[in-house]
C-alpha cells in the first residue's frame, strides 16, 4: 500500500526542497482525484490543487463532487492520487456517508492510491472528528492517530477534547501550519518541513 499524506494545510503541495517538489516521492502516477466535500466542492480550492499537480506533473485531475455520478465513480477507481481536501470535517464525513465516497475510499486505498488529507481531509483519515455539537465522530481511522490541524495557537483545543473522549491510550499528533507527515505502511511517521506535535 502507498503512504498516506496528511497535511495541515496546502502550502506543502507547492513547497520545494532544493528545486525538487519536496512530495514528489509521493505523487507516484498520472491520474489524481479531488474530493472537495468539507469545502462544499469550491472551485477556488479546486483550481490550488490543479496547479499543484500539474507542477508535479499530474495532469489528468478531476473533481469528485458530493453529487457522485456514475463517471465520476469511474475516474477515481483508475486515480492513482485521491486527495481530501479541507475546510468542515463534519459537513465532509457526513457527505461520504451520504454518498458512499467512504467506502471507496477505503477500497482505493487498499487498491493502491495515494491518499492526500490537507486539513480536515487529514483529520478525516485519523480516528475521529469533533462534531458540531461537541460528541466524537469516528471516521476512516485509516491512520490510527487523532489528527489535529493547525491547531497550534489555540493550543491543539480540538485535538486534546478529542483525546478526553477516546479510549485510554489513544494517540494523538498535530500538524503544525504549513506542516505535514507522512504516514508509511510500517505505521512509522515522517515529518515534512515542521516537527509534527505527539500529544499526550
Amino acid at each position: 500500500m502507498q503512504p498516506i499524506v496528511l497535511l495541515a494545510d496546502s502550502q506543502l503541495l507547492f513547497w520545494r526542497d532544493n528545486d525538487r517538489l519536496l512530495l514528489a516521492k509521493v505523487l507516484a502516477g498520472s491520474k489524481a482525484a479531488y474530493i472537495g466535500a468539507s469545502n462544499g466542492d469550491n472551485p477556488d480550492f479546486y483550481a490550488i490543487f490543479v496547479a499543484a499537480m500539474e507542477g508535479a506533473g499530474v495532469f489528468d485531475c478531476r473533481m469528485i463532487p458530493a453529487a457522485v455520478s456514475e463517471s465520476d465513480l469511474a475516474f477515481l477507481n483508475y486515480a492513482d492520487i485521491i486527495l481530501l481536501a479541507g475546510g468542515d470535517v463534519e459537513l465532509g464525513w457526513r457527505t461520504f456517508l451520504s454518498n458512499g465516497l467512504n467506502n471507496h475510499i477505503v477500497r482505493r486505498y487498499f487498491e493502491g492510491a495515494t491518499l492526500i488529507g490537507i486539513s480536515a481531509g487529514a483529520v478525516q483519515l485519523g480516528l475521529c472528528g469533533l462534531a458540531a455539537d461537541g460528541s466524537l465522530m469516528e471516521t476512516f481511522k485509516l491512520v490510527p492517530f487523532i489528527i489535529g490541524a493547525h491547531e497550534e495557537s489555540d493550543n491543539w483545543k480540538t485535538t486534546r477534547d478529542l483525546l478526553r473522549l477516546s479510549p485510554t491510550n489513544t494517540r494523538a499528533i498535530g500538524l503544525p501550519t504549513g506542516g505535514g507527515v507522512i504516514y508509511h505502511e510500517d505505521q512509522t511517521l515522517e515529518s515534512l518541513r515542521h516537527p509534527l506535535v505527539e500529544l499526550p
